[in-house]
């Protein structure tokens, strides 16, 4: 893979550098890569995302399963009882309403069947990493015990469970996104922004 020459590589960490096969377009969102992927046009392309970037225009990448973009990954924080689940709910929709999320996602404060009590965070899987630092900055903390992965969203999806709140959290984006024909065009640049 052969990266065009990067000024002001700093503003492109969190975007993501698809590969090709013939040339790397450098500045794709994850919404717009995983747009891509549903095209058979796009079905060989290697996806990397930008963790780091340097003054020198060097850039640390790490390579992304193109089947993350299709995937929930989650985290969710057990309760015993539904009054210790209301202030786990209330303390992550205070800290969602302070700081907005990383990426899109759904919350849920459920219960299951046997009485026990969650508050999901169910969410794309390539924002894993962006969601479990933005836990850590909101220093949120539940008395229960946790989980998280794929296996608990499709744990907590083929359980019979009562949904008690729910809210939809979407990030505050810097970038216009490109969509359908415009998508297309960016994928024949080096630089999509």
């Amino acid at each position: 893979m052969k990266l065009p020459e990067v000024k002001e590589a700093e503003k492109y960490t969190g975007l993501y550098v698809v590969d090709f096969g013939d040339h790397c377009g450098v500045g794709f969102t994850a919404s717009e890569v995983a747009e891509l992927l549903e095209s058979e046009q796009f079905a060989k392309v290697m996806i990397y995302k930008i963790y780091n970037a340097r003054p020198d225009g060097g850039m640390e990448l790490k390579g992304i399963r193109r089947e993350e973009f299709h995937l929930e990954k989650g985290l969710f924080f057990y309760a015993p009882v539904e009054q210790t689940a209301r202030k786990d709910w209330e303390r992550l929709m205070a800290w969602a309403e302070k700081t907005p999320a990383p990426g899109r996602a759904k919350v849920h404060l459920a219960r299951f069947p046997n009485g026990q009590y969650v508050t999901a965070l169910i969410y794309p899987a390539e924002f894993d990493d962006e969601f479990s630092q933005w836990l850590l900055d909101g220093k949120y903390r539940t008395e229960g015990p946790v989980e998280g992965g794929l296996g608990a969203v499709e744990r907590y999806y083929a359980q019979n469970v009562e949904v008690l709140c729910r809210e939809q959290l979407l990030p505050v984006s810097s970038y216009e996104m490109f969509t359908g024909q415009e998508l297309l065009d960016a994928a024949h640049r080096a630089f999509v922004r």
